[in-house]
């Protein structure tokens, strides 16, 4: 039997093969990385080279879901505007119902409920994207999370998806700290996008969210960012060889 071709039905060694390539679909993504700051949350998306005659502002992989709260994806980009559509009336929903702005964590269930209910089914097939959501709650704490193609979701201070994901997961690892601020937080994001992304500025694209609101650097600031990573690369390079010198 093809275990691969039945969304609903199990292979013998327990996986369901259809849902194992929506995460494949995520792994050949564009890479998109969160970081959750101590008073701002940042989320960085490698960009894909627009053409010459296409209009550059149609190519988005941020939305808005609230006013306060951005949602970013890798994998499939139609899959993942049919679920910001859903989400965000899912939002207006809740504003309606309760009166009162939707938590992160809200919508994130309702985003994982709805990828977790096209893996049970037959007839349809899995979303082909992850996602990151990130915003601020009523009490003011920056909230990221992220849901996979088979409906599981997770908070996470700092973290990321799509393509060569693990490396700048590793990256994060290593130089995220639970009290970075706004301006480190742009940095740090940068830096773990140049690990994959070699076009620099041009295919880099952030969003900055902090209690006051939403912001998005442009590509000078960005340039301007890349260029004291660059030199801050120089300097410790620098002292690295002071060091041989001065031990030879």
């Amino acid at each position: 039997m093809s275990y691969d071709r039945a969304l609903t039905v199990f292979s013998p060694d327990g996986h369901l093969f259809q849902v194992e390539y929506a995460q494949e679909a995520v792994r050949k993504g564009t890479c998109t990385v969160g970081i959750c700051g101590k008073d701002s949350v940042v989320l960085g998306v490698e960009k894909k080279a627009a053409l010459k005659l296409q209009d550059s502002r149609t190519m988005r992989k941020i939305h808005q879901l609230d006013q306060h709260m951005f949602i970013a994806s890798a994998g499939l980009v139609a899959d993942a505007r049919v679920l910001v559509d859903m989400a965000r009336v899912e939002c207006q929903n809740h504003r309606l119902t309760i009166e009162d702005p939707p938590t992160v964590e809200f919508i994130t269930h309702y985003v994982a409920s709805i990828q977790q209910r096209y893996t049970q089914s037959g007839g349809r097939r899995p979303f082909g994207i992850s996602t990151l959501i990130v915003g601020f709650d009523p009490d003011n704490m920056p909230k990221l999370f992220q849901t996979d193609p088979s409906g599981i979701y997770y908070q996470w201070k700092a973290n990321s998806i799509g393509r060569n994901s693990q490396t700048v997961r590793e990256y994060l690892e290593k130089h995220y700290t639970d009290d970075i601020g706004e301006s480190d937080a742009i940095k740090l994001a940068v830096k773990s996008l140049l690990e994959v992304v070699q076009t620099g500025a041009k295919n880099i694209e952030l969003l900055v969210i902090t209690k006051g609101g939403s912001r998005t650097p442009d590509a000078d600031e960005i340039e301007e960012v890349i260029k004291t990573i660059e030199a801050e690369k120089a300097e410790e390079a620098d002292r690295r060889s002071s060091r041989r010198t001065a031990q030879a």
